[in-house]
């Protein structure tokens, strides 16, 4: 049986690797002069490949249910499979890295077992087109190819430069499959205001809230670097797949996580720093937990003097602003900048046990161009691994 695996990244390698030891005749068709340009990169490129806190909530999908199956059935292989090639981790606060902490080496290491598995990788080939009848034709800048079953692997749109084009969606389409509308996810946020070059260049930790009104969406915390457009940092990208069309969202911002407390608590926390340094000023005070630039906007906008002191301040409103300080959302950042997608085939088109189609017959989907994204973390490369893992192939000829 002939298998077409188109894209080969993250999710392709590992299909063909997965699928050739059990002896089906593999061929990648790879869009780049080489395989894995994407992931070679990732990491820094130091390849953050897993991550020991698989809780399902850092994983995003419309249809997270089925998502929840894919999981269950495979997450237990991902680390078996890559001890099994030969691939020994560097573990760091539950990240995993391959020991070397080089990319380019993992990278290497599955595309030579990959070729040593008689795997054909067929470089340089852009699918075109797709027809399905008794087999699948596939039609490239190179020449046609016949495929008993084809496996898109084709990611999404993030990173275009690495070939992540979104093509592999209009495939799908083709052949009978929606699209979960696409967005960039894994990314910097572009606010509404007109202050930010005030605090550019600040690196803080924070607490960060994303809500529509109300209603909180998701909330991380870790270090935010503020720019000079919006924002930016880990915890901040694992918000913005949420982003989307709302334009009613906002950002709050707890600007002292080191506090334990509500801000009843923060005030007479400061009551009692004032009482200790009766001759600083609120400026002065705060210099003990927060960055200068911070400090300035906030007395900026409150229109306080630096040389006041905390009684003489409107202190409900500082304590707001240090606690919840409120970011107007605009947008993302376009796919140029975005680590991932949000979005792509719907889970519920596709067999949650084989990852077959169930619109086409015979067409299987791995990695980042299904409607699964995940957190910053090694979790969208986990949910490739544990895509490419769950094919399961059947034997005959659709």
């Amino acid at each position: 049986m002939k298998i077409g695996i188109i894209g080969g990244g993250a999710a392709g390698l590992v299909a063909s690797i997965n699928l050739a030891r059990k002896g089906y005749d593999v061929t990648i068709l790879e869009a780049n002069n080489k395989c894995g340009k994407k992931l070679a990169i990732t990491g820094n490129g130091h390849c953050n490949y897993w991550n020991t806190d698989q809780d399902l909530n850092h994983y995003t999908s419309t249809n997270k249910e089925i998502f929840s199956k894919i999981y269950d059935l495979n997450n237990h292989k991902v680390l078996d499979f890559f001890t099994s090639v030969g691939i020994v981790p560097k573990i760091n606060n539950g990240y995993y890295y391959p020991f070397s902490k080089d990319a380019s080496s993992f990278v290497s290491s599955l595309i030579r077992l990959s070729l040593s598995l008689n795997v054909k990788i067929i470089y340089e080939t852009k699918v075109e087109d797709i027809k399905k009848g008794e087999c699948f034709l596939v039609k490239t800048n190179n020449g046609e190819y016949q495929f008993d079953k084809v496996i898109l692997a084709t990611g999404g749109k993030s990173y275009p430069k690495t070939g992540s084009d979104g093509s592999g969606y209009d495939l799908a389409k083709k052949l009978g499959h929606s699209i979960v509308p696409t967005y960039p996810a894994l990314v910097q946020i572009i606010g509404q205001d007109n202050y930010y070059k005030d605090w550019a260049g600040v690196r803080s930790d924070a607490i960060v809230s994303l809500k529509n009104g109300d209603t909180v969406l998701k909330v991380d915390k870790g270090e935010v670097q503020f720019t000079d457009y919006g924002l930016s940092g880990i915890c901040i990208f694992n918000l913005s797949s949420l982003v989307k069309d709302n334009k009613d969202l906002t950002i709050e911002l707890n600007l002292v996580p080191w506090f334990q407390g509500n801000k009843k608590d923060l005030i007479a926390y400061l009551d009692k720093l004032q009482e200790e340094f009766p001759t600083y000023s609120i400026k002065e005070i705060m210099e003990g937990f927060l960055h200068y630039k911070l400090i300035n906007l906030i007395l900026k906008l409150l229109k306080i003097e630096h040389c006041a002191l905390w009684k003489d301040v409107p202190q409900e409103k500082i304590a707001s602003l240090l606690m919840t300080f409120p970011f107007r959302v605009k947008e993302t950042k376009s796919f140029d900048d975005a680590q991932v997608t949000s979005g792509g085939i719907p889970l519920n088109e596709i067999n949650p046990c084989t990852m077959e189609s169930n619109i086409c017959p015979g067409l299987y989907f791995a990695g980042e161009i299904l409607d699964v994204n995940g957190d910053c973390g090694g979790y969208n490369l986990g949910f490739a691994w544990m895509s490419a893992l769950n094919i399961e192939v059947a034997n005959d000829k659709n």
